[in-house]
């Protein structure tokens, strides 16, 4: 029989794990590599050496564990699965629900700045929030998943249970990267209790019609363009997770090496390094870069996907460097986009705002994006 109980939860990675993967990046097999080529092939010797060195010397993973450890953090049973989240709630009595997801090659830890500004804001006339950050299924602390199906609408299905089983009867789904898929799903089949969806990107695409291309702005055109550089110069991540994930799988939890540059080929080198190396040990120390990116295929192979427009009032906050939504494919597939904002390299004077990781990197601007959003809902 399936258990509801909600079980408190601790990190702690024991140190004979800690001392295996020093050794393991000691003896690192580097690959040949063609000079004076810098990222053309790929992710380059050099910026992966620096990674791995500053992983193997100074890299400190008992602070992240202590930075996570400073929540409280639980674990449930949903749907054969054990969930891993953080549940932080607001002082306030008006506070309003939140469910924040990640996605890959990202982790709750990504969502970690968020949480003090919207639980506690300084400013009372704010609004403040109770925040559920829940790992992906097959992702850190809830994984390796045991079943297969793990893709956008299982998982949205799972988190509307989590929310009904901490006792919320209405809150907010936010999102960003396979969250950003995630929560408008919630909020598709969990109407009745979503308030409104906020996400960092909307994943809409041309549809093949010839007339959607009809008078597109100046904006959107580059979107395009943007959109066909990334498919064509960073997608191969994309088909082989959706394609052949265990065959990659095997690399990736052999080696820490392997795990980073694959992982870190999706994180800016502009982001810190040490957040960078934070999310990727967080994986490697659970085990789950094989399960984590099953994802991609589950998705993929998802049967009875539903066409029809979301409902929910959604909002986008979209950031540069990231994927550029084009409004007119996204009013196509969300039908209730009631907050549409796309921000420039500076937001009032603070310079740059970031681009994937706005939580991390742009905290304030998105949290005053979230406040406002759902300020206006009310």
């Amino acid at each position: 029989m399936t258990s509801t109980a909600i079980r408190p939860f601790r990190v702690e990675i024991p140190q004979i794990a800690l001392d295996d993967l020093a050794a393991r990046l000691g003896r690192t097999s580097w690959p040949a590599e063609l000079p004076d080529t810098g990222d053309a092939y790929g992710m380059s010797t050099d910026r992966v050496r620096a990674l791995a060195e500053r992983w193997r010397e100074g890299f400190d993973w008992r602070a992240v564990e202590a930075q996570l450890n400073a929540h409280p953090q639980f674990v449930t049973e949903i749907d054969g699965e054990q969930i891993h989240f953080l549940h932080v709630r607001s002082s306030r009595p008006d506070a309003t629900p939140l469910v924040l997801t990640h996605g890959w090659p990202g982790s709750v830890l990504e969502y970690l700045d968020l949480i003090a500004p919207l639980t506690e804001p300084t400013d009372p006339a704010a609004p403040a929030f109770h925040v559920v950050i829940p790992s992906l299924p097959g992702f850190g602390f809830s994984g390796p998943t045991r079943s297969a199906g793990w893709n956008r609408h299982r998982t949205a299905r799972a988190w509307a249970e989590l929310m009904n089983r901490l006792g919320y009867d209405s809150y907010g789904a936010i999102g960003n990267d396979a969250g950003s898929m995630i929560a408008p799903e919630l909020g598709r089949i969990d109407s009745e209790h979503v308030l409104g969806v906020h996400v960092t990107q909307l994943f809409s695409f041309p549809s093949g019609d010839p007339a959607e291309f009809a008078d597109l702005s100046e904006a959107d055109q580059a979107a395009l363009k943007h959109l066909q550089w990334f498919y064509e110069n960073k997608f191969s991540f994309n088909q082989v997770h959706s394609q052949q994930p265990q065959t990659l799988a095997f690399a990736l939890a052999d080696s820490p090496v392997g795990l980073l540059a694959w992982n870190a080929q999706l994180f800016d080198e502009g982001l810190d390094t040490d957040f960078i190396l934070a999310n990727v040990a967080l994986y490697w120390f659970t085990g789950t870069a094989a399960s984590a990116i099953r994802f991609y295929w589950e998705d993929a192979h998802a049967e009875q996907a539903p066409t029809t427009p979301t409902t929910a009032p959604t909002a986008l906050a979209m950031f540069p460097g990231d994927f550029q939504s084009i409004r007119r494919f996204a009013d196509r597939d969300h039908a209730n986009i009631v907050r549409w904002t796309a921000y420039s390299t500076d937001v009032e004077g603070r310079g740059d705002v970031g681009g994937h990781y706005a939580a991390h990197q742009a905290t304030d601007v998105l949290v005053t994006d979230i406040r406002e959003f759902f300020a206006s809902l009310r």
